[in-house]
């Protein structure tokens, strides 16, 4: 086949996970087969943090505005065989109704932010996807499973909606050796909604064990953040310093934003990193974690400091470890960009032969 995507970033995982998540499966199409174009918007807030290392997979350009990437890019559109809008594209409405307009191949929403686009679309807010073009794409492919599925068909007008999770990308993420350097660690943008149960769960623990050192690693953090003395803070880490981070803790931890944790099966793409690497995962609890992860066998699920520093102070190197390879191998038998690649290539050839996914 030949694919367009039309994403957030490809070049850039400053402040999104988009990046990563494109990076690996662009790379894995292209080792279908495929000849894989990947568009982006040339913003100043990307162009100033590309972290990639060496040629990014596939072909990659930028655009200056909706009009430079029709002049440019109206023929590439034209012969692919699926086209695939992401979502939070700068003018996403204008985009997604020219690309369906214009494409005469497979259509496709790639919906990397579900609950917040379904939060977005119920108070009105079209940044990036109006209710009236899902009926467009033949095919929404969704970071959210379960019930949002059948959601997104019933009350949107999807012809199908479709899982298509995160995943990682396993020449990246694998254990490494090293010292470890904290005990606990977490990896992630500041969101408002995120903060209080990082405080519940990490910085609350780590006022009560002086003794113990952890870390928080991210960009756009306040400055009226009340940091414990034995909280390292990080700045934004490229994607190939990710693997050394979270194996130099022995546990890493995982927030969920509000909107995925009410609806459930929203795994984070930090989730399936970790775990690649083998570092035992401490998670907050949401409908679905199961599916992805059996908890107090692949990971730990945390409701609190107190239950926080039970795991961190409580439990032997040798269990530990155990949960660290589980997850590991829970991960490189499902949640791999290759895995996620081969879904992608399976829904779109279904539905250009007249078959739903």
């Amino acid at each position: 086949m030949h694919v367009v995507f039309l994403g957030l970033s490809i070049t850039s995982s400053w402040g999104n996970g988009h990046a990563t998540t494109y990076r690996g499966l662009v790379r894995e199409l292209e080792r279908l087969g495929h000849d894989v174009l990947f568009l982006e918007r040339d913003v100043p807030w990307y162009a100033a943090h590309r972290d990639t290392r060496g040629a990014l997979p596939g072909r990659t350009e930028l655009y200056s505005s909706l009009e430079d990437l029709r002049a440019r890019f109206t023929s590439e559109v034209q012969r692919a065989d699926l086209v695939v809008v992401g979502s939070y594209v700068p003018q996403g409405v204008e985009v997604g109704g020219w690309v369906q307009r214009t494409a005469r191949g497979v259509t496709a929403f790639y919906d990397i932010d579900t609950p917040v686009t379904l939060a977005k679309l119920g108070r009105g807010d079209f940044e990036y996807l109006s209710p009236a073009l899902v009926p467009g794409y033949r095919l929404y492919l969704s970071f959210t499973g379960g019930p949002t599925l059948q959601r997104i068909e019933r009350e949107l007008g999807s012809p199908a909606a479709r899982p298509l999770y995160c995943s990682c990308d396993p020449e990246l993420y694998a254990p490494r050796d090293g010292d470890v350097r904290w005990d606990l660690g977490y990896l992630g943008t500041y969101s408002d909604d995120r903060q209080p149960v990082l405080e519940r769960l990490m910085l609350d623990a780590a006022e009560a064990w002086p003794e113990g050192r952890f870390v928080v690693a991210g960009p756009r953090y306040p400055e009226g953040v009340s940091w414990p003395p034995n909280v390292e803070r990080m700045q934004h880490l490229a994607p190939p310093e990710h693997a050394a981070f979270y194996t130099a803790q022995r546990f890493t931890l995982n927030v969920t934003r509000a909107d995925m944790v009410r609806a459930g099966y929203s795994p984070s793409v930090r989730l399936f990193e970790a775990a690649a690497c083998g570092v035992p995962i401490i998670s907050d609890d949401w409908e679905g974690l199961g599916t992805f992860f059996t908890p107090g066998r692949e990971l730990f699920v945390s409701h609190g400091a107190e239950q926080t520093l039970r795991y961190l102070r409580e439990l032997s190197e040798a269990e530990r470890q155990e949960v660290g390879r589980r997850a590991r191998e829970r991960v490189l038998g499902g949640h791999t960009a290759a895995h996620r690649a081969r879904t992608l290539e399976g829904y779109a050839r279904e539905v250009a032969s007249g078959r739903a996914p």
